[in-house]
């Protein structure tokens, strides 16, 4: 690929097991492929693991992404109680920890409650204090030379921050000029009315751009035009991560599986997948020149 911006690939595309043991041909197929970065599902903090997969992305020359998974009720940083919202900061800072950890300079993720279909609006006041606490991390992630960002999520897997107007308005109440956005097309395409809009209005806190087809499966096959996506990106002045994103059911685990919602298999060959993506981000790149 001839991009300019860092190009990235969730590793659960190809694989469901994230060990040292499986990871390695994963890596060789999408650095052939020039991705330069490879997002990491949630992980322990605590993993024995860090050093060895550390090895692996540095013999390669790629660079990991973590994902903070999400808060649970007993962490929740949006919380009237102190002490919740100050558990909630600890988990965000140890992700950040293992992040450095791993040898990588960025975190995405949802640290700003908990993740799955939500029963009711947010309550009175939890956007506010859930924005100041995801600013401290960024704070703390920044003094460590790393990049925090939050995923903007569609309405069935949040009910506090669907759209780019209102991650602007989180990114703000953080009090961190670190903090950045996470922009997906997958839930943009539920959400959003104009997807180029929402790019250029997040884009002066946008460090994630994520391509992911309104069915999940391979970016040539739904709703999304991800070669208009990324020229209108870079047109407008985008220079952070493009990432490819998708998820079948053959691949990831059950439990995985489930709490996305992914019901069938919409690929059945991860490669051919980010081979794909790869083709259409480097049209949109030409697109964009043009």
């Amino acid at each position: 690929m001839t991009s300019a911006n860092p190009v990235a690939c969730l590793i659960n595309v190809l694989i469901g097991d994230a060990s040292p043991e499986a990871l390695p041909s994963s890596l060789d197929s999408l650095k052939n492929l020039g991705y330069t970065h490879v997002v990491l599902g949630p992980m322990d903090p605590a993993t024995p693991d860090a050093p060895a997969i550390k090895q692996l992305f540095a013999e390669r020359g790629l660079s990991p992404i973590t994902i903070f998974g999400g808060q649970s009720p007993e962490t929740s940083v949006g919380s009237e109680d102190a002490d919740v919202r100050a558990a909630g900061l600890a988990a965000m800072k140890a992700t950040v920890d293992l992040t450095v950890a791993l040898g990588g300079t960025q975190m995405n993720g949802v640290p700003y409650g908990v993740f799955g279909k939500p029963d009711a609006p947010a309550p009175s006041g939890y956007f506010a204090r859930a924005a100041r606490e995801v600013g401290k991390a960024a704070e703390y992630a920044h003094d460590r030379g790393v990049t925090m960002t939050f995923e903007v999520l569609n309405r069935y897997e949040t009910s506090l921050i669907n759209t780019a107007v209102q991650a602007m308005d989180f990114a703000e109440l953080s009090e961190s000029e670190h903090l950045k956005i996470h922009l997906d097309t997958f839930h943009m395409s539920v959400e959003e009315a104009d997807m180029f809009a929402a790019i250029t209005h997040a884009l002066p806190r946008l460090g994630y751009l994520e391509l992911g087809q309104s069915g999940r499966g391979k970016l040539s096959t739904g709703v999304v035009d991800p070669v208009a996506v990324v020229s209108h990106a870079l047109k407008s002045g985008y220079t952070g991560p493009i990432g490819v994103e998708a998820f079948t059911r053959t691949i990831l685990p059950g439990f995985v599986s489930d709490a996305l919602a992914i019901w069938r298999e919409p690929y059945t060959s991860g490669l051919s997948l980010v081979t794909e993506a790869a083709e259409l981000i480097e049209q949109g790149v030409h697109a964009s020149k043009n």
